[in-house]
């Protein structure tokens, strides 16, 4: 029975039909609680079949158009005090599933860790791209993550012909479009993008704690948590934190910032980012 166990519970191997005809007839408790673990791995693997059929639900429907290279398009670190926010694209070609991606909000460090390298293997094309600190204090941070959003898709290669942006449309993009609501929670290309996005962030403020050491960044990544807070009053600002956020303003002795002026476009005279989360040299 421990064999069994191990090849095809912990193993996970597929259990051959005649094995689990004797398992069957076999009384002992093993043996039922062999089959038993088998049953809730099926069950599972077809509630995840399920939902990534769901997921796949507005890339499927593209690609019965022959609509290939449907692009899926997020960011991530819209609310951090420091670092710059990212972006990422992803293709994958028609069929593509890949099981446990989902939003990366809702994915530990480690599963986000473990599918980013099977995502970009498994993708037609991939890239990521960053708006900086500088970038977000001159258009603010809603149109610094558009910019990180149009970076990544034009580093796409080969292109997108449609893209399935998490919310959001973008109208300098020359692209069909569609903007959904909670689209890392409904498109396995944007939540794909979402955890390529976040891993890549999450590794750069890593090098970044390096160079501006006492602020926790490898550990909150700039987010208003409690320790980053107080290491902000107790150290003051570094050159990565966004002087166009409320906290930051405020240890600086800054006045509020007034409303931003409508704007409708993100060209700016920035280099753009490279692919990969590489940020653009200042």
């Amino acid at each position: 029975m421990a064999a069994l166990r191990a090849r095809y519970v912990e193993g996970g191997r597929p259990l051959p039909a005649a094995i689990e005809a004797e398992l069957r007839a076999d009384p002992r408790a093993g043996a039922r609680a062999i089959l038993g673990a088998i049953a809730r791995r099926r069950r599972d693997n077809r509630a995840e079949g399920q939902r990534l059929r769901t997921m796949l639900r507005f890339e499927t429907a593209l690609w019965k158009t022959g609509v290939v290279h449907v692009a899926g398009v997020d960011e991530a670190g819209m609310s951090p005090l420091a670092g710059p926010v990212a972006a990422a694209a992803v293709i994958f070609a028609p069929g593509t599933r890949i099981p446990e991606v989902d939003d990366s909000k809702r994915l530990d460090p480690a599963s986000r860790a473990r599918l980013a390298p099977v995502i970009k293997a498994r993708a037609v094309a991939w890239a990521v791209a960053f708006a900086e600190v500088e970038e977000i204090d001159d258009i603010n941070i809603y149109w610094a993550g558009l910019l990180a959003m149009r970076r990544a898709i034009e580093r796409l290669a080969p292109a997108a012909e449609h893209l399935l942006i998490d919310g959001r449309k973008l109208r300098e993009v020359p692209l069909p479009q569609q903007g959904i609501v909670k689209g890392d929670t409904k498109s396995l290309s944007i939540a794909a993008a979402s955890i390529l996005a976040k891993t890549t962030r999450d590794a750069h403020m890593v090098n970044l704690d390096a160079e501006f050491p006492g602020y926790g960044f490898a550990k909150h990544k700039g987010y208003p948590v409690r320790q980053h807070v107080g290491a902000l009053e107790r150290l003051g600002a570094c050159p990565i934190h966004r002087r166009s956020f409320a906290p930051v303003r405020e240890v600086l002795g800054l006045p509020p910032l007034p409303p931003w002026p409508i704007r409708t476009s993100t060209t700016l005279a920035y280099p753009t980012a490279d692919v990969a989360g590489t940020p653009p040299k200042m």
